[in-house]
């Protein structure tokens, strides 16, 4: 039996900036998982770890399958590429110059996400894996706020990931804890 505690923050109120939570996490972002001794902050890191601990779920190619490699490509490329390509945008930071940024440009970050995803139905093809929940995840609230172009490939992607059982099950749970801190 898989079981945890949940200790959610009000980010609204500020929680993550408490010194008890600062503890965790000095950066003061959310999430943050506790496992056994283990503290793992930064979402990529906590999907990585989680779909390895629980190999059965089926979410992470093992190690030595072809798969492996580019699912920690894409990983990577959430945090490393895409994060940084859409803050910049969103801000209206002029971006380094290309020899220098963690993403090269925009238009080419964004690219390279569409072709892959064009592959679909999954970004590792046929396999819906952890990537699919975190970029869908993503996706999901990024296309909400506008903050990248609305492209069909883009949207169905959305709608597939939304339609599993399981992420209409933790949004469901999301609205529950919204409900009761208020939000």
């Amino acid at each position: 039996m898989r079981s945890h505690h949940q200790s959610p923050r009000n980010r609204q109120q500020g929680e993550q900036r408490k010194p008890e939570y600062l503890a965790i996490n000095p950066m003061g972002k959310v999430p943050a998982l506790k496992h056994g001794e283990a503290i793992i902050t930064e979402q990529v890191a906590i999907y990585i770890y989680l779909a390895d601990l629980y190999p059965d779920a089926g979410l992470a190619p093992k190690i030595g399958d072809s798969l492996r490699g580019p699912y920690l490509r894409w990983m990577a490329f959430y945090g490393s590429s895409f994060e940084p390509a859409v803050v910049d945008r969103s801000q209206k930071r002029e971006p380094a110059p290309q020899a220098m940024s963690p993403y090269g440009d925009f238009d080419t970050m964004f690219k390279t996400l569409t072709d892959q995803l064009a592959k679909g139905p999954y970004l590792l093809g046929d396999k819906f894996t952890a990537l699919d929940v975190l970029w869908g995840t993503a996706l999901t609230w990024i296309t909400m706020y506008q903050l990248v172009p609305a492209e069909p490939v883009i949207q169905a992607y959305i709608d597939r990931v939304n339609a599993r059982p399981a992420v209409a099950w933790a949004k469901a749970k999301d609205a529950e804890l919204a409900a009761a801190q208020g939000s």
